[in-house]
């Protein structure tokens, strides 16, 4: 077998598509979207619900919005408090 030779630059360049390929992974497993404010397609998406069901959340305060120019904008985090504030623990 021939001997391979590994220079300094080939480490450094295989860190750094290790560490992309990692923060990657990180970002899809997370499921958390990488931006802070999502748009109303987006949470109708991430919730899986409909126009209509989107717009009583809105009505009713459960899920507070900003409304700037027209567009509605919700905040990530604000969405998973919601949803952690409405988890039911059945107990059988």
């Amino acid at each position: 077998m021939g001997a391979t030779i590994i220079t300094t630059e080939d480490l450094r360049e295989f860190k750094m598509e290790l560490l992309d390929d990692i923060k990657q992974l990180l970002q899809n497993q997370s499921g958390q979207p990488a931006k802070k404010w999502l748009k109303s397609p987006e949470v109708r998406e991430l919730l899986g619900i409909s126009p209509g069901t989107l717009q009583n959340l809105r009505i009713n305060g459960t899920l507070p919005y900003t409304k700037i120019g027209g567009v509605l904008y919700y905040d990530y985090q604000e969405i998973i408090q919601v949803l952690e504030k409405n988890k039911i623990h059945n107990k059988f």
